[in-house]
């Protein structure tokens, strides 16, 4: 064999037995299992952090009421050596307990994706009628279930009109009635207060613990039974979780059968009644039933509901956080009144605070997808 030919038969070797590919390169080859598995992991690795970030901003934010909360007591703790006191807290539960009883009944209300514009007009009436009521009768228990009475009226007024009215949303029959009461209220008072409330009322509503602190209002007490109650309601028993389904999943209840329309009643018959005992509180307070009571006392309510982290959407919220809702307002005003403050700057902070609640819980919306996405990919 020639050198030519021998040179042409071990490069025809080469080709056929695979034992040099001078033409292929690396990168050409397909990816090893390994290489394959590294990138998985990689991937995993990547995506357990983003676990964990969203889910600690996620936490954050469900706790971000309770934070700027503190973040404001010790802000004004500073600013004011008042502030601090047991005397001034007092004052603070006092004036928050108004706020923290209207705001449960309207957290029943926007659980369900409604509204009750009503409440602070209600507390209105139900303060005059019982203090028309205790005129003429001089009756303690008679002028208490007057108020609660008149209170739970006005509320299973609007839940009535609203479902058999079959009107498009509550905003309308609840404005509605907050004319109506308002106007009866001054009607019947003749535009002036009506001094004089029985003993209870003013134990209740004005009088401090002095068995257990003589700065601590028996209001406070009130708050705690109240909330008690309606966490009892919306936890442990049916009629709470109809409450839930009714709001967040409307086509889902009513395939379930649950009453949608008792439900829809009974939240607006509840928060006339707690509105009928806010009247209570603030009657016991002032020693009269004023037909200019709860003026706004509505958006309070509802700025409560917010900052607590309550969804208008329905089927999110709880009593807890209604009431660091309404006590961060109660903070807000007590504290701005300690440094002078004037009344419009005190509406703007607080307008202020439930923009920035409510943009939390957009963003905790958008972090709560995301975290169920990362969830489900690193499962």
């Amino acid at each position: 064999m020639s050198d030519i030919e021998a040179m042409h038969h071990h490069r025809h070797r080469g080709t056929t037995d695979g034992a040099e590919t001078p033409s292929m390169h690396e990168s050409d080859l397909p990816p090893t299992a390994g290489t394959t598995s590294g990138r998985e992991a990689g991937s995993r690795g990547r995506d357990q952090v983003s676990l964990r970030v969203v889910g600690g901003l996620l936490v954050l934010l469900r706790l971000g009421p309770v934070l700027i909360l503190g973040i404001l007591v010790l802000v004004m703790s500073n600013l004011s050596p008042v502030f601090a006191t047991t005397q001034n807290l007092g004052n603070v539960l006092s004036q928050t307990a108004v706020i923290a009883i209207l705001a449960i009944g309207q957290l029943m209300v926007i659980l369900t994706r409604g509204i009750d514009l009503s409440v602070g007009s209600t507390l209105a009436l139900s303060a005059v009628v019982g203090a028309t009521v205790f005129g003429s009768t001089d009756g303690g228990a008679l002028t208490v279930l007057a108020m609660l009475g008149t209170g739970t009226a006005v509320g299973a007024v609007n839940g009535l009109v609203l479902v058999y009215g079959r009107l498009p949303h509550p905003f309308i029959i609840t404005l509605a009635t907050l004319s109506v009461a308002r106007g009866l209220a001054l009607g019947i008072s003749g535009g002036q207060p009506i001094r004089g409330m029985p003993d209870i009322v003013g134990t209740i509503g004005g009088d401090t613990a002095t068995w257990l602190a003589d700065w601590l209002p028996n209001s406070t007490f009130l708050v705690i039974g109240v909330a008690v109650v309606t966490t009892v309601f919306l936890t442990r028993i049916v009629w709470g979780r109809w409450i839930y389904a009714v709001g967040g999943n409307p086509d889902g209840a009513r395939r379930l059968g649950i009453p949608r329309n008792w439900v829809i009643i009974s939240v607006y018959v509840f928060s006339g009644l707690l509105a009928g005992v806010a009247a209570v509180v603030t009657s016991g307070r002032l020693n009269a039933g004023s037909p200019t009571f709860g003026d706004l006392a509505e958006l309070d309510a509802i700025a409560a509901v917010v900052i607590g982290g309550a969804s208008f959407l329905g089927g999110r919220g709880h009593v807890g956080h209604v009431l660091v809702g309404a006590f961060m307002i109660g903070v807000i005003r007590n504290g701005m009144n300690l440094l002078n403050i004037e009344a419009y700057l005190q509406l703007i902070v607080i307008g202020v605070v439930i923009v920035i609640a409510v943009e939390s819980d957009v963003l905790r919306g958008r972090l709560a997808s995301r975290f169920r996405v990362l969830k489900a990919a690193a499962a």
